[in-house]
């Protein structure tokens, strides 16, 4: 309630609340402390603002702006919807050809050098929910498009799909790098007339799956969310 009375915004809040309440609760399984304080927390209601979804011919304008190199990943993400830190985690080794799917089965997270405990920016963690990977059916349009983009760089098996120099044994992309040199600029370009941020791919994807005739449990799970708002 102070820091709602202080400034912050009704979503600032719940997100801050969440982190705490999962710190204190790895508190209280490690007998640190015997309750979690944040367990009966009164939060303000946060009300959702109404999401611009993209349609697929503005993509399309958004897709012929972008620089070629980034192509195979904006397409690998508006088919899958994946969070940003699997998107960039993804390597030619989690992808089935036959089957034509993509293991979801790592996470790329920024971290601030200080905290991190090998003092790389670019944290690589295995599945980042319930210890279990997920599959994603795709394409064979994305399949194709995806092969042709490892041979084209000859990458190994371990290297990144997505990496910050876009060629074999890359490091991580910095997200708010491709936003600022990349994401941004295409933008401009490409003149929708409305901001979009790389996240609203993910919720266009859903959008566009539901329109399809997709079952909504279906979508969810593709997502790995409880809901696709």
């Amino acid at each position: 309630t102070s820091a709602y009375a202080g400034g912050l915004s009704s979503r600032s809040v719940v997100k801050y609340h969440v982190m705490l309440h999962s710190i204190f609760k790895r508190a209280v399984r490690d007998h640190v402390i015997a309750r979690n304080p944040c367990a009966e927390t009164e939060l303000p209601k946060v009300i959702g603002k109404r999401i611009r979804i993209l349609t697929p011919e503005e993509f399309d304008k958004l897709l012929n702006s972008l620089p070629d190199r980034y192509v195979p990943m904006v397409l690998t993400e508006i088919e899958t919807g994946m969070r940003w830190g699997e998107l960039i985690a993804l390597r030619p080794s989690d992808i089935d050809f036959l089957r034509r799917t993509i293991a979801v089965e790592r996470v790329v997270v920024e971290v601030s050098r200080k905290i991190s405990p090998s003092g790389e920016r670019m944290v690589i963690k295995d599945y980042p929910k319930d210890d279990e990977p997920r599959f994603i059916r795709v394409s064979q349009e994305l399949i194709e498009m995806l092969s042709a983009h490892i041979k084209k760089l000859e990458l190994e098996r371990n290297d990144l799909l997505f990496s910050s120099t876009g060629t074999a044994g890359g490091r991580p992309l910095s997200r708010n790098t491709f936003r600022t040199r990349t994401w941004l600029p295409t933008l401009e370009q490409a003149e929708l007339g409305f901001h979009v941020r790389f996240h609203d791919l993910r919720h266009a994807h859903a959008s566009w799956a539901l329109a399809g005739g997709a079952d909504l449990k279906a979508v969810m799970d593709r997502l790995d969310r409880k809901s696709v708002v």
